[in-house]
């Protein structure tokens, strides 16, 4: 692991972002009293050819599941939630169920991320579980959000998505109003009804179809905060749960606004990294100096967009960057090689708006997002867009998705219950620097779930920890409680890999 004295003097130097106050937690969920859903056993055939095939002797089969709209009602409309399985390759003694996958979001496709996931996992976790994969309600193949142009979210290239002064921020107002109206009116009746409290009686219903008692769960990202949902509709259904890189437990957009601060630290660490490497990358011997470049390259596609990519698709790529230290080269070298050679491909978001899937994932978030807590209203985000200027005048506003929330047609009064008291401890882990999930939202989410446990990648600045960041001191325990059921310390802090080197 390569770390300079240019390095460590410059991340001295960074100045740190006053942390906002933490928004308060919601109380701990009502659990659903009701029985367990009345669902016949789940009939699994081939998977379609866009769901990726394990190596043999390994195999991926595919199933769908019929559930209400609104469990509320449920003799009304139905939908179908597409399901994946990859059996245990285990004996039978070895086995221990189904474990359900999430790859977070929300919008993430859960069908081919059981094969995708699976292959990271632990041979013991494999040879233990069948691990299930479920396209999320509103996602994939599950009855998919649409929500057409989302108020021109897909322009190439789209307008700069960080608004200064009244006019930009009156036509930013504009296109997060545009937006919702598309998705109330590609999705419909629909639209209340793709939230997260409705998705967990999704997943105990397919519990009850594989014929599970309980349910195991793996949740990424936003795949935590479903499963803390999942805890508090259902805590005495809950089984081994393993929730890493953890969202707080607050509404939407406040953690957005968490998550836009966290990545301008992340971008500052980014430019003192790629400083103290200056004949690596040629942007500049100090952390200053990445910065003018870095400003200087979004300034230039601002002016003049090339080859498709402007502002917002900058901010995009930035954006995804940012969330994995093995990236960030890659970003460095997409700034050179434009700033030298007028070359924008290095800086070109990694799937383009004319990706179906794509725009499922944009429609699906937000929908998710605005059915799950209250909104803010319309002064609120301009107020935090501001306040985020105050900041840094060029701030990655990326991630606020929540903001089309203050337009939206259906405004929920309460937040999403997550965790109880009731229910089993879980297991969640973390990275101490991640940018897209940070690490206050584990020990507020630890609140709701009394007895559970916290594994803590120190040194690390990435985002998806288990069976992802190749350390064995959070691998190991974490295989061990879900292969076992025996649990690590309550606090176990692992010793990270630090920035990446450079070749």
């Amino acid at each position: 692991m390569f770390r300079s004295t240019t390095l460590l003097c410059a991340l001295a130097a960074t100045t740190a972002l006053p942390p906002p106050a933490p928004p308060p937690a919601p109380p701990p969920g009502k659990a659903i009293t009701a029985p367990a859903a009345e669902v016949p056993p789940l009939r699994f055939a081939a998977c379609p050819a866009s769901v990726p095939r394990p190596p043999a002797p390994d195999r991926v089969e595919c199933g769908r599941l019929s559930v209400p709209l609104d469990w509320n009602r449920p003799h009304g409309r139905r939908i179908e939630v597409a399901v994946s399985r990859v059996p245990a390759s285990g004996t039978p003694a070895e086995r221990r169920g189904a474990l359900l996958v999430n790859p977070g979001g929300p919008g993430g496709s859960g069908v081919p991320y059981a094969v995708t996931k699976r292959a990271r996992l632990p041979e013991s976790v494999r040879r233990a579980y069948d691990v299930v994969g479920f396209d999320p309600r509103g996602t994939g193949a599950s009855a998919p959000a649409d929500c057409g142009p989302m108020g021109g979210l897909f322009d190439v290239p789209a307008p700069d998505p960080v608004p200064a002064g009244p006019a930009a921020e009156g036509a930013y107002l504009s296109s997060l109003r545009a937006l919702a109206d598309d998705c109330a009116a590609g999705t419909g009746e629909a639209l209340p009804y793709l939230s997260t409290e409705q998705t967990v009686r999704d997943m105990d219903a397919l519990r009850a179809a594989l014929g599970e008692p309980r349910t195991h769960f793996l949740g990424v990202s936003y795949g935590t905060y479903l499963g803390a949902a999942y805890v508090a509709a259902f805590p005495h259904r809950t089984g081994r749960m393993v929730l890493d890189s953890v969202v707080g437990p607050w509404d939407w957009h406040d953690f957005d606004v968490i998550q836009s601060r966290a990545l301008l630290e992340a971008r500052d660490t980014f430019f003192a990294w790629a400083a103290a490497h200056p004949d690596r990358f040629g942007l500049g011997a100090d952390r200053a100096a990445v910065r003018r470049a870095y400003l200087d390259a979004r300034a230039r596609l601002a002016d003049r967009p090339a080859e498709g990519v402007g502002p917002a698709e900058f901010d995009r790529a930035v954006y995804r960057a940012l969330g994995r230290t093995e990236r960030w080269a890659g970003l460095a070298d997409g700034l050179r090689a434009y700033l030298r050679d007028g070359d924008p491909g290095g800086l070109r978001p990694e799937a383009g708006s004319d990706d179906p899937a794509t725009r499922t994932y944009e429609a699906a978030n937000r929908a998710v997002k605005c059915a799950d807590s209250p909104a803010p209203t319309p002064g609120r985000v301009l107020a935090d867009v501001r306040a985020l200027r105050r900041l840094d005048a060029r701030p990655l506003l990326t991630g606020l998705e929540a903001a089309s929330c203050a337009y939206w047609q259906h405004r929920p009064t309460t937040r999403t219950p997550l965790g109880s008291p009731a229910a089993p401890p879980v297991l969640l882990v973390a990275s101490a620097h991640d940018p897209v999930t940070p690490v206050r939202g584990a020990h507020a989410l630890r609140a709701l779930l009394p007895g559970s446990r916290l594994i803590t990648l120190d040194d690390d600045h990435s985002h998806g920890v288990f069976a992802s960041r190749g350390a064995p001191c959070v691998d190991t325990p974490t295989a061990t409680y879900l292969t076992t059921g025996t649990l690590p310390p309550p606090t176990t802090h692992c010793p990270g890999p630090g920035l990446p080197s450079v070749d």
